[in-house]
């Protein structure tokens, strides 16, 4: 199962790659507009941690068993200790 950071990584990184390739010059002209095209909508690193700071201080509402898509962080952080 994908956890919230790993899908919050994935997307930032996603996002990171298709600004790779739309400025690549080596590449065909089809292929960058293509990558430019999806960044049109694709959610930014800020957007995307800030949706997972929403998401994340919506868990404290009486909202129901959904749990968090995105993370406000791209890699995993422990939120208490658990002690044996």
């Amino acid at each position: 199962m994908t956890m919230p950071h790993e899908r919050t990584r994935a997307v930032v990184q996603t996002y990171d790659f298709l600004v790779e390739l739309s400025r690549d010059a080596t590449l065909p002209e089809r292929v960058r507009r293509a990558a430019r095209f999806l960044l049109r909508h694709f959610p930014t690193k800020h957007d995307v941690l800030l949706a997972g700071k929403i998401e994340e201080q919506a868990e404290t509402l009486p909202l129901g068993a959904l749990g968090p898509v995105f993370s406000s962080a791209t890699e995993f952080k422990r939120t208490r200790s658990i002690d044996h």
